[in-house]
């Protein structure tokens, strides 16, 4: 449905802003891998113990306290100035040791009429804003480009953002990688090995899953004994806050997609009188996300609470449905009807199961396959610069899985598995989770019951996190209902195959303040699946505070399979 418009244009510079790891996921389809790390919502963490109270006078006290971060702009990617900003490293200290963050902006096209600056977070975690902010510039409306210079960072622990040395000792550096639990990708590879690519099946997979990220969780606490206690959302919302005095502004205007509305919103509750504009894309359920509700949170991993594999399932059938109804000639995997093209997907992850091919450069399993499709699904239609992308070549790539399964066996190449350590190293601070003796093959059998193929993948990203050995007293748990300065504006699509519809409408409502603002549409973000319906009511809301009327829905630019 939604026409995505990403172009991608690397930055570099003085600070050798590095492309993320998590940038590589979604080359399994073909599909560009800088589309489905700037969209992606990834993996929650397990619950932590610290207080409400202990957080918010951290946030409020402690951060007003902390040296505002001086920022030396210099040229890095074309149009784009880069800088880098001290902050602490522990708001109970914050004269202490420090971080170094990788910073970028844009400045505004007409600086005789800037607003401000108006802070951007990708989502991710672990996705740097120094990559994501250059790829998804021209996304944003030509009238916020001119009004606002546009800023992101690289969250603390992620990308470009330098970090404590892995003795602990606490010496910070601003040409670090975040998080770095291997000195060789190799190292890492070797230790994942053993866990089946997407999810594991059956027993030995599964204790082979809980094993490896088990393992790799006590490597990442070893290497990073100091930050990694350090990296819960809502100290990057402290962060956030400084580097908003530090461009000296004297509220913040932000927008973030996917999990960057979560940070948005523990922003929103921790310095509620600080908010000037606040656009939340695509976001999920707060409640959900951190603690549950109950104890909701010893039975169902985040993933599960917030019905991320309700939301797969739904466009996952959508797109199956649709692709069947354009035929062969627009669809490659159709089977020239919607039943018949359902069929087909089932029968080709059960071929999958019996025998992993060799197909796009790499193997596929069953677990594999439904993985690169979940992501796939993320940009309804072609990316301009990217050919990987949209729901038609997600049917080629899928009918290229097709023939692999029907030619005689190959030699299978490598598996590479996404390296996952910076994005668990931040979620895991965040988010309740089932402790690791919890029966999770039992939750993944309730999300195959309920979701289909793409179930099960869900309940195992959980698990990653149950042995997980860091955690941060200094996270936020809610409640999120705290008045705002000035109102919040969520915006969503209904067909949103990474965070599912209904995360945005619990948000809207748990915000003490907001509107919802719904595109009729498919795809992972609307800043990344355009409706130019959507981007009038966000420009005249971040220029001049205007929320569009109660229960407005816009329409997307394009239909899926529209040419």
């Amino acid at each position: 449905m939604n026409r995505a418009s990403h172009r991608s244009r690397p930055a570099a510079g003085p600070h050798r802003i590095r492309a993320a790891r998590a940038f590589r996921a979604a080359r399994r389809l073909g599909t560009a891998g800088a589309v489905a790390a700037l969209l992606a919502a990834v993996l929650p963490g397990p619950a932590l113990a610290a207080s409400e109270a202990a957080s918010e006078a951290v946030s409020q006290a402690a951060v007003d306290a902390a040296p505002v971060p001086r920022l030396d702009w210099t040229g890095c990617a074309e149009g784009f100035e880069c800088a880098t900003a001290r902050v602490p490293l522990d708001y109970h200290a914050p004269r202490g040791e420090a971080l170094d963050l990788a910073v970028i902006r844009h400045p505004a096209a007409d600086p005789a009429h800037r607003i401000g600056s108006l802070f951007y977070n990708p989502g991710g975690p672990a996705v740097p804003g120094t990559q994501a902010l250059p790829a998804m510039l021209t996304l944003f409306p030509e009238e916020v480009r001119a009004r606002f210079d546009i800023v992101s960072f690289d969250p603390r622990g992620t990308g470009g953002t330098g970090g404590t040395d892995s003795t602990g000792t606490g010496s910070s550096s601003s040409s670090g990688a975040g998080v770095l639990c291997f000195d060789d990708p190799a190292q890492e590879q070797a230790l994942l090995a053993g866990t089946a690519p997407g999810y594991p099946e059956g027993a030995d997979q599964q204790r082979a899953w809980a094993d490896g990220y088990r393992r790799l969780g006590r490597q990442c606490a070893a290497r990073n004994p100091a930050l990694l206690p350090h990296l819960s959302t809502a100290n990057t919302a402290r962060d956030t806050d400084l580097l908003r005095r530090a461009v000296g502004d004297r509220q913040l205007s932000y927008l973030g997609t996917s999990y960057g509305t979560y940070l948005g919103a523990t922003y929103a509750n921790l310095f509620p009188g600080r908010v000037r504009a606040m656009v939340l894309d695509s976001a999920m359920d707060p409640v959900a996300w951190s603690t549950g509700r109950g104890g909701q949170a010893a039975a169902e991993g985040t993933l599960l609470r917030n019905g991320n594999d309700l939301a797969a399932g739904r466009v996952l059938d959508a797109f199956l449905d649709r692709c069947g109804e354009a035929g062969p000639a627009g669809c490659a995997f159709s089977a020239g009807t919607a039943a018949d093209t359902r069929a087909r997907f089932t029968d080709l992850l059960q071929r999958l199961r019996a025998r992993p091919v060799a197909a796009l450069g790499t193997t596929f399993t069953a677990g594999s396959a439904v993985e690169a499709t979940i992501v796939s699904l993320y940009a309804a239609n072609p990316v301009p610069g990217l050919p990987g992308t949209g729901w038609g070549r997600l049917g080629a790539a899928l009918q290229a899985l097709w023939a692999a399964t029907e030619a005689p066996a190959a030699p299978l190449p490598p598996v590479v598995r996404q390296s996952p350590d910076q994005a668990l190293a931040v979620v895991c601070s965040d988010s309740a989770n089932p402790p690791a003796r919890a029966d999770y093959p039992a939750l993944a059998a309730l999300a195959r019951s309920r979701s289909g193929a793409v179930g099960p993948y869900f309940a195992w990203a959980d698990e990653r996190c149950a042995d997980w050995p860091a955690r941060d007293r200094d996270r936020y748990d809610g409640p999120w209902n705290h008045r705002t300065a000035r109102p919040v504006l969520v915006v969503a699509n209904t067909g949103d195959p990474g965070m599912p519809y209904e995360g945005s409408r619990a948000m809207a409502r748990s915000l003490a303040r907001a509107e919802l603002l719904t595109v009729d549409g498919y795809g992972h973000t609307v800043l990344a699946n355009p409706s130019a319906c959507a981007a009038r009511y966000e420009t005249r809301y971040l220029v001049d505070g205007t929320l569009p009327a109660h229960g407005t829905v816009c329409a997307p630019d394009r239909e899926p399979f529209s040419g």
